[in-house]
């Protein structure tokens, strides 16, 4: 049966923390260190850390949103009237032929 108590248990290992290696030199420049990956982009070629500034949107900023969005949803509307508008002619025609058809036929 396990021993319950409230004191936690204690780690067994303390954790290994390893620093990075920013001093160290390569000694032959054509062996690649551990730390250096074969991605373009990776960690090493980022050259540090960058700070992102994220602002609140004003007023002005709000407006060219909805600006932008009354754009976007007048060109999806013009394209699908668009679409619409290509079928009217050709329902037209479709309509003149079913009409010359039947006088044909009788």
């Amino acid at each position: 049966m396990p021993r319950k108590s409230d004191t936690p248990e204690q780690p067994r290992f303390e954790p290994e923390i390893i620093p990075p290696d920013r001093g160290r030199q390569r000694v032959d420049w054509r062996q690649p260190t551990w730390s250096q990956s074969w991605r373009p982009y990776g960690p090493d070629q980022a050259g540090g850390t960058y700070r992102v500034y994220v602002g609140r949107v004003g007023p002005f900023g709000v407006a060219m949103l909805l600006l932008a969005f009354a754009i976007l949803a007048a060109v999806i509307f013009f394209a699908v009237l668009g679409a619409m508008l290509i079928w009217i002619p050709v329902l037209a025609a479709l309509i003149v032929v079913a009409a010359i058809f039947r006088f044909l036929r009788r």
